[in-house]
């Protein structure tokens, strides 16, 4: 009898192990599966089960299951272990508070590519070649009306001329 507890801790901690690593990689549907999982293979009312547990909570709030995760976390509140049923009432607090609006220009959308289907991503790249590899237009000649120019002549480089001389005459005369 205890070696089968020992063998459902070692797997519960295991899928533990793997629900963290999803979530952490962003694949929070295997997250929820494995910390489900895990969950079911231990005592909840244990550490190690209340903190399974509020790793779930997070799982179903970063997969859009926000019902699931509110409802965990106030089963969670009454967790005899302290530190479990503490981060339950800030997790609570945090999922239940109001969603703020966000003006649509401090947004920017991503498409969805998992609609498309492995061809279609394919045609798609294809038909979009890398800036690099495509060839480059000459560039068009633009052509300047003289009319609209300023030709008149310009003193200050006449100025800047004769203040360069000077210099260089000076610096002349200081080397002997």
């Amino acid at each position: 009898m205890q070696n089968v507890s020992e063998q459902s801790l070692e797997i519960a901690s295991k899928r533990y192990q793997a629900g963290r690593l999803a979530f952490e990689n962003g694949q929070y549907r295997e997250a929820v599966e494995n910390l489900e999982k895990a969950s079911a293979l231990l005592v909840r009312n244990s550490r190690l089960g209340g903190e399974v547990q509020i790793w779930l909570v997070t799982a179903y709030e970063a997969a859009g299951r926000n019902e699931e995760a509110i409802a965990l976390c106030k089963q969670l509140q009454r967790h005899p272990h302290s530190e479990t049923n503490k981060q339950a009432r800030r997790l609570l607090y945090i999922l239940q508070a109001p969603k703020l609006k966000r003006p649509s220009e401090w947004m920017t959308e991503i498409p969805d590519l998992g609609a498309l289907s492995d061809n279609e991503s394919k045609v798609r790249i294809a038909a979009n070649p890398p800036k690099s590899s495509a060839k480059k237009k000459p560039a068009e000649t633009e052509f300047v009306d003289l009319s609209q120019v300023n030709t008149k002549d310009n003193r200050f480089i006449w100025v800047a001329i004769t203040a360069i001389g000077l210099i260089i005459s000076y610096l002349t005369w200081l080397a002997f």
